[in-house]
């Protein structure tokens, strides 16, 4: 009974993806249908039960939209299955501020209300990046007081990851006698933060295929290499409110951080972009080529730290991170060199720079004496 559920979710990955990458990274799609596949098959049991297919059909309708925006709120309209009622706030220079919410009396209000974090579960979620479950009396009391706090009292808050930022916090409870079910909920979290990564991918993967002339006004010399292929869905959002909260979490853990640091070296002037630009010195093709070998190496890293969370975590802690990763990290090594082992940015060793910045935090030590740059 479990393969026919297997094939049909496998065939609808294959479809969506084919459909935002037929242009973008083509050697990923068969590798990344397999890893969605065997991060469903766990939740689903011995059988697939009718609790079983509501979370593949509510993983799939996240992976059928094609914006971040039907991403978003495919994400919140299927998390209320899993809960009595959810929030969605924007993170941005160390504030939250509402941008949609389901279930609620007064859902309304979500909109652009300015969540305290500054402490609480909301704060401990957003400095730590992990998914944190806790009372009503440890949310914002502005929060509670407005909304009502849920019957059985319990509050999670659950960060949504875009390129290792909090770009977003999940609010969820179990409203007036409800549910509450916290791993198809970080699950559900888990899949929009991947498929809202495809949709930026696919995005920078139509700016690169455009004609040079289109994009002339916008030298890619201006914006630091880190931020080219982020795009932030929730760049059009500003919050009613004039004055943001004053949280204690530094600008650069932020989603917005990034964008804000692209408008910073874009006002410094041609000047300042050309000081932090790496590939300043390089002719335009080449600057192109090592760009474009630095964030597929991203890609692959990200993807690898994406599905194999627990992995990353133990290897961490008992500093053998190449050892548990060994096929992961091989096979992306591989696909890595068919791609740029024959251009100029293959002396660069883009991903093994990647492999330690994102997984070893910047201490390689931590992939173990097998690690081979």
């Amino acid at each position: 009974m479990m393969m026919p559920e297997k094939a049909w979710i496998e065939q609808v990955v294959e479809k969506v993806v084919s459909e935002v990458l037929e242009s973008y990274l083509p050697q990923l799609r068969t590798e990344l249908i397999r890893r969605v596949v065997e991060e469903v098959t766990p939740q689903l049991g011995a059988a697939p039960d009718s609790s079983s297919a509501s979370l593949l059909k509510a993983i799939s309708s996240i992976q059928t939209g094609t914006t971040q925006r039907e991403i978003l709120r495919s994400l919140l309209d299927n998390t209320v299955r899993y809960s009595g009622r959810t929030a969605l706030f924007v993170v941005k220079a160390g504030a939250a501020t509402g941008w949609q919410g389901r279930a609620f009396s007064n859902h309304e209000d979500v909109k652009d209300f300015a969540l305290d974090v500054n402490s609480g579960v909301a704060a401990r979620a957003l400095q730590s990046r992990m998914v944190f479950a806790g009372s009503a009396s440890e949310m914002d009391p502005r929060f509670m007081s407005h909304f009502g706090a849920p019957a059985d009292e319990r509050v999670l808050l659950l960060p949504l990851l875009l390129k290792e930022r909090v770009a977003a916090l999940v609010y969820a409870d179990a409203g007036a006698g409800g549910k509450m079910d916290q791993a198809a909920l970080e699950l559900l979290v888990a899949s929009a933060s991947a498929w809202l990564e495809v949709a930026s991918s696919r995005k920078q993967s139509q700016k690169e295929g455009a004609p040079e002339a289109g994009i002339a006004d916008k030298p890619q010399a201006a914006v630091p290499a880190q931020t080219s292929s982020f795009s932030d869905p929730f760049a059009a959002h500003t919050p009613a409110h004039s004055a943001p909260l004053t949280a204690n979490i530094p600008e650069e853990v932020t989603a917005a951080g990034m964008i804000a640091e692209a408008a910073s070296a874009s006002a410094t002037g041609t000047a300042a972009a050309v000081a932090t630009d790496p590939f300043a010195a390089m002719s335009p093709e080449d600057a192109e080529i090592h760009r474009k070998a630095q964030r597929f190496a991203r890609l692959l890293v990200d993807e690898i730290k994406l599905y194999n969370q627990a992995k990353v975590a133990e290897g961490r802690k008992n500093r053998d991170m190449y050892d548990r990763l060994r096929d992961d990290i091989d096979k992306s090594r591989a696909t890595y060199q068919k791609r740029y082992g024959g251009t100029v940015a293959a002396s660069a060793e883009y991903l093994n720079q990647e492999l330690i910045r994102s997984l070893a935090e910047d201490d390689s030590s931590l992939m173990g004496a097998n690690f081979q740059r």
